[in-house]
């Protein structure tokens, strides 16, 4: 299973580039630029081919600040990016020059995953069990008896919105309560994600909710 990341925010952006051991394939696009189309079309077939690095896309007419910030000037163009740093760039339609060099940092990829197995296996349950429902939240308890004071502040504020959501109470899953901490970057629960993205814990989701950006998302 693999997943393409479409860009929605910076900070969504930063945070997936500063994951450690995660080799990132970005793609900087627009809609006005035909090579983009096709370029677009290759992207998805060798997301679906290499499966180990983890794909971004980002429209560069609508986050002018991240194509600066990444040095991009052109569209297409491809970065590879590990830990915020650029490894490789390639400006233009060169499918066959993304496809070796995807190929490339793959085979990287997978030889750091075989080092730990059991790493990689948590990973991969981790991804199924965030994007289990649109709105996904990692709590202590279940909705109906949260076990802390900030996992039943998240359940009446999604209640009084009517958000309908799938819950995983971490306190009956150690594995899953420890590897979630460093797979999102996040130290603490309450962890609530919108289509498989960490928006954050309860003063984000406030935040979100009193700007209005989390209705907008769900």
């Amino acid at each position: 299973m693999f997943i393409i990341y479409n860009i929605t925010t910076e900070r969504q952006f930063k945070r997936l580039v500063s994951k450690t051991n995660t080799i990132n394939v970005l793609n900087f696009w627009a809609l006005w630029a035909e090579p983009c189309k096709q370029m677009n079309e290759v992207f998805n077939e060798l997301a679906g081919k290499f499966p180990s690095l983890t794909y971004i896309q980002i429209e560069a007419n609508e986050f002018p600040s991240i194509s600066k910030l990444m040095n991009v000037d052109a569209v297409p163009s491809f970065l590879i990016v590990k830990e915020n740093e650029i490894l490789d760039t390639i400006e233009g339609a060169k499918a066959a020059e993304l496809s070796n060099l995807v190929a490339k940092y793959s085979h990287a990829q997978n030889s750091d995953q075989q080092e730990n197995i059991s790493d990689n296996a948590l990973e991969f349950r981790l991804r199924d069990l965030i994007r289990t429902d649109h709105v996904m939240v990692f709590m202590k308890g279940i909705p109906d008896k949260p076990r802390c004071g900030f996992s039943k502040q998240v359940v009446e504020l999604l209640s009084e919105l009517q958000v309908k959501y799938s819950s995983f109470d971490i306190l009956s899953d150690n594995q899953v309560r420890q590897g979630l901490k460093t797979f999102s970057d996040w130290p603490t629960y309450p962890q609530i994600y919108v289509k498989g993205e960490l928006i954050g814990g309860l003063d984000l989701l406030k935040e979100m909710i009193a700007s209005g950006e989390f209705q907008e998302m769900v």
